[in-house]
């Protein structure tokens, strides 16, 4: 009897042991907010609107930018 309670005992504390070794895992929100860098897209986006404009441009005034104008046939 004593032998058995000792090997529960010693199963109860390996048991218990094992439990607190198990890894956890953490989820928590970043203590900032996030932030997204969108510069590089708007400036592409400006530069092509600003190109489609002076090309509308150079299309009608093509003497006020110093194009020759093109010979009709």
């Amino acid at each position: 009897m004593n032998l058995e309670r000792i090997t529960g005992a010693i199963a109860a504390l390996a048991m218990t042991g094992t439990i607190g070794c198990t890894p956890t895992l953490r989820v928590e929100p970043p203590s900032e907010p996030i932030q997204i860098n969108m510069n590089i897209k708007i400036e592409q986006e400006v530069r092509v609107r600003v190109e489609r404009d002076l090309e509308k441009e150079f299309a009608n005034n093509p003497e006020l930018f110093g194009v020759p104008m093109p010979q009709s046939p």
